[in-house]
Protein backbone atom coordinates (compact mmCIF):
# COMPACT_ATOMS: atom_id res chain seq x y z
CA UNK A 1 0.00 0.00 0.00
CA UNK A 2 2.85 2.38 0.86
CA UNK A 3 4.43 1.77 -2.55
CA UNK A 4 1.13 2.57 -4.31
CA UNK A 5 0.73 5.82 -2.35
CA UNK A 6 4.31 6.82 -3.13
CA UNK A 7 3.70 6.12 -6.82
CA UNK A 8 0.52 8.20 -6.80
CA UNK A 9 2.42 11.00 -5.07
CA UNK A 10 5.13 11.02 -7.74
CA UNK A 11 2.60 10.84 -10.57
CA UNK A 12 0.05 13.38 -9.44
CA UNK A 13 1.82 15.90 -7.18
CA UNK A 14 2.44 18.41 -10.01
CA UNK A 15 -1.13 18.32 -11.30
CA UNK A 16 -2.61 18.55 -7.78
CA UNK A 17 -0.40 21.49 -6.81
CA UNK A 18 -0.98 23.20 -10.16
CA UNK A 19 -4.72 22.80 -9.73
CA UNK A 20 -4.60 24.19 -6.19
CA UNK A 21 -2.64 27.24 -7.33
CA UNK A 22 -5.10 27.69 -10.18
CA UNK A 23 -8.02 27.66 -7.74
CA UNK A 24 -6.28 30.06 -5.37
CA UNK A 25 -5.48 32.65 -8.06
CA UNK A 26 -8.48 32.27 -10.38
CA UNK A 27 -10.09 35.53 -9.24
CA UNK A 28 -6.82 37.42 -9.83
CA UNK A 29 -6.27 36.26 -13.41
CA UNK A 30 -6.75 39.25 -15.69
CA UNK A 31 -5.28 37.77 -18.87
CA UNK A 32 -8.21 38.93 -21.00
CA UNK A 33 -7.67 42.62 -20.20
CA UNK A 34 -3.90 42.64 -20.68
CA UNK A 35 -2.37 43.86 -23.90
CA UNK A 36 -0.68 40.73 -25.23
CA UNK A 37 2.12 40.21 -27.71
CA UNK A 38 1.73 38.62 -31.11
CA UNK A 39 1.01 34.85 -30.93
CA UNK A 40 -0.56 35.03 -27.46
CA UNK A 41 -3.03 32.13 -27.21
CA UNK A 42 -6.58 32.44 -25.90
CA UNK A 43 -7.08 32.04 -22.14
CA UNK A 44 -8.70 28.60 -22.51
CA UNK A 45 -5.47 27.16 -23.86
CA UNK A 46 -3.53 27.60 -20.60
CA UNK A 47 -5.32 25.13 -18.30
CA UNK A 48 -5.23 22.50 -21.05
CA UNK A 49 -1.51 22.99 -21.71
CA UNK A 50 -0.59 23.05 -18.02
CA UNK A 51 -2.66 19.95 -17.24
CA UNK A 52 -0.78 18.04 -19.93
CA UNK A 53 2.58 19.43 -18.78
CA UNK A 54 1.97 18.63 -15.12
CA UNK A 55 0.83 15.11 -15.97
CA UNK A 56 3.89 14.48 -18.15
CA UNK A 57 6.11 15.97 -15.46
CA UNK A 58 4.63 13.57 -12.89
CA UNK A 59 5.00 10.59 -15.23
CA UNK A 60 8.64 11.46 -15.88
CA UNK A 61 9.48 11.78 -12.18
CA UNK A 62 7.62 8.57 -11.42
CA UNK A 63 9.65 6.81 -14.12
CA UNK A 64 12.94 7.99 -12.66
CA UNK A 65 11.91 7.00 -9.15
CA UNK A 66 10.45 3.65 -10.22
CA UNK A 67 13.67 2.72 -12.02
CA UNK A 68 15.79 3.93 -9.07
CA UNK A 69 17.56 6.44 -11.30
CA UNK A 70 16.86 9.65 -9.37
CA UNK A 71 19.45 10.87 -6.90
CA UNK A 72 19.36 13.79 -4.47
CA UNK A 73 20.56 16.29 -7.12
CA UNK A 74 17.72 15.21 -9.40
CA UNK A 75 15.20 15.59 -6.57
CA UNK A 76 16.53 19.03 -5.64
CA UNK A 77 16.27 20.36 -9.19
CA UNK A 78 12.90 18.67 -9.85
CA UNK A 79 11.20 20.03 -6.73
CA UNK A 80 12.92 23.42 -7.06
CA UNK A 81 11.65 23.96 -10.59
CA UNK A 82 8.18 22.84 -9.50
CA UNK A 83 8.09 25.39 -6.67
CA UNK A 84 9.44 28.17 -8.90
CA UNK A 85 6.86 27.21 -11.53
CA UNK A 86 3.97 27.37 -9.07
CA UNK A 87 5.07 30.67 -7.53
CA UNK A 88 5.32 32.38 -10.93
CA UNK A 89 1.52 32.48 -11.24
CA UNK A 90 1.20 34.21 -7.88
CA UNK A 91 3.91 36.74 -8.74
CA UNK A 92 2.38 37.49 -12.13
CA UNK A 93 -1.37 37.32 -11.52
CA UNK A 94 -1.88 38.05 -7.84
CA UNK A 95 0.83 40.64 -7.20
CA UNK A 96 1.05 41.89 -10.84
CA UNK A 97 4.82 42.16 -10.46
CA UNK A 98 5.51 41.76 -14.16
CA UNK A 99 9.21 42.69 -14.03
CA UNK A 100 9.80 40.28 -11.14
CA UNK A 101 7.85 37.67 -13.11
CA UNK A 102 10.33 38.04 -15.98
CA UNK A 103 13.27 37.38 -13.67
CA UNK A 104 11.37 34.52 -12.04
CA UNK A 105 10.49 32.82 -15.32
CA UNK A 106 14.08 33.14 -16.54
CA UNK A 107 15.07 31.33 -13.33
CA UNK A 108 12.45 28.70 -14.19
CA UNK A 109 13.89 28.37 -17.71
CA UNK A 110 17.35 27.77 -16.27
CA UNK A 111 16.07 25.21 -13.74
CA UNK A 112 14.01 23.29 -16.31
CA UNK A 113 16.77 23.14 -18.89
CA UNK A 114 19.23 22.07 -16.20
CA UNK A 115 16.74 19.43 -15.07
CA UNK A 116 16.58 18.10 -18.63
CA UNK A 117 20.36 18.04 -18.76
CA UNK A 118 20.51 15.97 -15.56
CA UNK A 119 17.66 13.68 -16.61
CA UNK A 120 19.27 13.10 -20.02
CA UNK A 121 22.09 11.30 -18.24
CA UNK A 122 19.55 8.91 -16.69
CA UNK A 123 16.75 8.25 -19.16
CA UNK A 124 16.05 9.81 -22.57
CA UNK A 125 12.31 9.04 -22.37
CA UNK A 126 12.07 11.24 -19.29
CA UNK A 127 13.61 14.09 -21.28
CA UNK A 128 11.18 13.54 -24.16
CA UNK A 129 8.27 13.68 -21.71
CA UNK A 130 9.43 17.16 -20.65
CA UNK A 131 10.18 18.66 -24.07
CA UNK A 132 6.73 20.27 -24.32
CA UNK A 133 7.30 21.76 -20.86
CA UNK A 134 10.64 23.27 -21.88
CA UNK A 135 9.16 24.69 -25.07
CA UNK A 136 6.10 26.00 -23.26
CA UNK A 137 8.04 27.87 -20.58
CA UNK A 138 10.28 29.34 -23.26
CA UNK A 139 7.13 30.60 -24.98
CA UNK A 140 5.78 31.75 -21.59
CA UNK A 141 8.97 33.77 -21.13
CA UNK A 142 8.25 35.52 -24.42
CA UNK A 143 4.66 36.21 -23.29
CA UNK A 144 5.80 37.49 -19.89
CA UNK A 145 8.31 39.88 -21.44
CA UNK A 146 5.76 40.98 -24.03
CA UNK A 147 3.05 41.65 -21.46
CA UNK A 148 5.49 43.61 -19.30
CA UNK A 149 6.57 45.69 -22.29
CA UNK A 150 3.03 46.35 -23.57
CA UNK A 151 1.38 47.04 -20.22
Amino acid sequence: MKKILRSLYYLFLPIILGSLIGLLIKDSIDYEVLIKPFLAPPKIFFPIAWSIIYLLMGISWFKLKKDNLADSDDALIYYSQLVVNLLWSIIFFVFKWYLVAIIWIILLDILVYYMLYLFNKKNKLVVYLNIFYALWITFATYLTIGIYWLN
